[in-house]
């Protein structure tokens, strides 16, 4: 059966409600029932624990750039080593994110999500073992799971809380970037209280995935069996213009913001400011972006087409990064919220061109993981640039070329990923067992 979506006809249907009902459940591509706790109380309990969740999906990438200068002097790891690490978690997230999808449908969301949590403390605190080999493959380990993490949470919050979806989702959004803003801020006065030791600083951040494992533990038992249904396949989306520029959109906008996780602290710390300083400048920034996710899709949807906003966030975010580096260190905490506003802009705008440019839930699960599998691994080769550039020119100013260029792009392909047009693709149901 093929099912060709035309576009909507205006005022028909409010972009954001459209959002709402493209919010993917991983498990299966066709539409479930709405699975809704019983009482307020147990409603309450399983929101907490998924804003918990999304909360541990980013400490594994600031916590070591606010370590990174101990890390490498104790381990003795190269600029080259230092590169590998910032970007290693970022490939991960490109490589693993289409085994979430299968992971769940063989065993359930609930099921892989304690997964998820145990082997992310797991990697994190094999992270803290002052062993290069560890330190890597935890990393690596913590990646895989985030990445799995990534794409079932909005599913989960869509399935559970369809009634409360935008709600849940702006919750989520905000305890992401309140993991990555508390790992910047947090991590060097952890290692101050540990007796100074980067490894048990680095390896503290497996107690709270730990205990959002105990506390998701209960979820994996009230969970209803699922079956396995017949699922869909998109035809055309790798060959479709739109659905390129989409995804280019998100891994260079992604590149920029995991240039700022990985390596601003070490660029500030470089200019003369101390660890701690450096650390809260980039936690308040990321603390910025969480406001700015759930205000720039509320002004983007209020038109036709998102493309001069998105073009817009893209230069404000690049414009305050070269602020950052350059510009007299009294101003760098205005520069801060202003690189927290057009970055934590860049990300919504992403996920909602995702959302904006598909037919149907159908295209619009599969454009995800196109942006997803093919942008983060772009977004891979920001950080590792960084670090290559600080290695061969003894410092990070010459990163502002790769700042200019990575913003350009990401401006160019979102002022493609803002018109008000949908992807050319056909979704066909498969209706074998």
């Amino acid at each position: 059966m093929n099912l060709q979506s035309p576009p909507p006809t205006a005022g028909s249907i409010h972009p954001m409600d459209l959002a709402d009902e493209l919010l993917i459940d991983a498990e299966d591509p066709a539409p479930q029932p709405t699975i809704l706790p019983q009482g307020p109380i147990g409603r309450i309990v399983l929101g907490l624990s998924l804003v918990l969740i999304a909360f541990n999906l980013r400490p594994v990438f600031s916590s070591a750039s606010a370590l990174l200068p101990e890390i490498r002097t104790e381990l003795g790891l190269s600029s080259i080593g230092a590169s590998l690490l910032t970007t290693l978690p970022v490939v991960c997230l490109g490589l693993f994110s289409p085994l979430a999808p299968r992971m769940a449908n063989r065993i359930g969301s609930e099921r892989t999500l304690l997964a998820v949590m145990l082997l992310l403390a797991l990697g994190t605190s094999l992270r803290g073992l002052s062993s290069v080999p560890l330190l890597f493959f935890g990393t690596a380990l913590a990646g895989a799971c985030i990445a799995v993490g990534n794409v079932l949470l909005p599913g989960l919050v869509k399935r559970d809380f369809a009634d409360r979806a935008a709600l849940m989702t702006g919750f989520y959004t905000m305890a992401l970037c309140g993991g990555a803003a508390g790992a910047a801020g947090l991590t060097l006065p952890i290692e101050a209280a540990l007796g100074g030791s980067y490894a048990a600083a680095l390896a503290a951040w497996a107690l709270p995935a730990l205990a959002v494992a105990l506390i998701w533990l209960p979820q994996t038992f009230s969970a209803g069996a699922r079956t396995k249904r017949g699922g869909f396949r998109v035809e055309g989306l790798w060959r479709d213009p739109l659905a390129w520029k989409v995804t280019l959109f998100m891994g260079l906008q992604s590149a920029l913001a995991y240039c700022v996780f990985g390596w601003l602290v070490p660029i500030l710390r470089e200019r003369g400011l101390d660890g701690v300083t450096a650390g809260g400048i980039v936690s308040l920034s990321v603390m910025v972006q969480a406001a700015s996710c759930i205000v720039a899709p509320q002004i983007a949807v209020r038109g036709k087409s998102q493309s001069l906003v998105n073009a817009s966030m893209a230069g404000i975010a690049v414009i305050a990064l070269l602020g950052l580096l350059f510009a007299p260190l009294s101003t760098v905490w205005v520069w801060a919220v202003l690189q927290g506003i057009g970055q934590g802009s860049l990300i919504a705008l992403a996920m909602t061109a995702i959302v904006l440019r598909s037919g149907n839930p159908h295209v619009a699960a599969h454009l995800s993981g196109m942006a997803q599998c093919v942008g983060y691994s772009l977004a891979a080769i920001g950080p590792l640039l960084v670090g290559l550039i600080k290695s061969w020119t003894g410092s990070f100013a010459m990163s502002a070329v790769l700042f200019v260029a990575l913003g350009v792009g990401a401006a160019l392909n979102g002022w493609g990923a803002g018109r008000p047009l949908q992807v050319n693709v056909r979704t066909i149901a498969d209706n074998a067992p």
